[in-house]
């Protein structure tokens, strides 16, 4: 299980859309061999369908899909916008800070939001994600939290 390493971390990225946003978040897990191309397709479809459901929280967003759809290994990353964009959602928006979370099973699913729910329940912690400028940044909270 590999939950927000600095390999899956992207700070002051650059999109225009919540549809790049979710490509990008993807990308970080798909370059590390986390998930497969097809994961990522399955996102955007879900986002696409569901609309933004996943925006769990002000300035929050965590999209996901289901295992089968080309998990290979339980994984976070984090992208963080330079540039909030919306996703649609009535109360949440604008994202800044986007969590792709790849899970092989429905246990994996839980504790991989268990964590991420510990991490963000922090309001200094969300404040500390949406300025981090250096990755030691979040290393530090990371670090308190596990």
């Amino acid at each position: 299980m590999r939950f927000l390493d600095s390999s899956l971390i992207k700070l002051g990225a650059e999109v225009q859309t919540a549809e790049e946003a979710i490509r990008e978040a993807g990308n970080l897990l798909l370059k590390e061999g986390m998930i497969d191309q097809s994961y990522i397709d399955a996102m955007l479809k879900a986002y696409k369908e569901n609309g933004p459901y996943f925006v769990l929280a002000p300035h929050i967003a965590i999209p996901h899909a289901r295992p089968e759809d080309g998990v290979n290994e339980a994984s976070v990353s984090l992208l963080q916008l330079k540039t909030p964009v919306k996703f649609g959602h009535q109360s949440n928006d604008p994202v800044q800070l986007i969590f792709g979370l790849g899970a092989a099973s429905s246990d994996e699913h839980l504790t991989l939001l268990q964590k991420l729910t510990g991490l963000l329940n922090e309001g200094s912690h969300v404040d500390t994600l949406k300025n981090a400028t250096h990755l030691e940044e979040i290393q530090k909270i990371l670090e308190m939290e596990m």
